[in-house]
């Protein structure tokens, strides 16, 4: 499974979203359930999934799909 599978299947799975539904536009004003509860879970699943460890500033600037795979780019993650 290629890293972009992997992450849009974080987002199918935390935020229960069709995968269809996911790309540069997608944000968490897309989803009335992107609260601060499930942002967290959004964070620690990607970390499992990608084995980083996002810095505090990364974790609350992140606010869409296109911005997170900018933010694991910065952490070695290839898309």
């Amino acid at each position: 499974m290629d890293n972009l599978q992997k992450y849009k299947d974080v987002f199918v799975k935390v935020f229960n979203v069709d995968e269809s539904i996911l790309n540069e536009q997608f944000t968490f004003r897309d989803v009335p359930c992107w609260d601060s509860v499930a942002h967290l879970a959004l964070i620690s699943e990607l970390e499992d999934a990608f084995d980083v460890m996002f810095e505090s500033n990364d974790i609350l600037h992140y606010g869409s799909f296109l911005n997170g795979i900018e933010i694991l780019k910065r952490y070695g993650v290839a898309f």
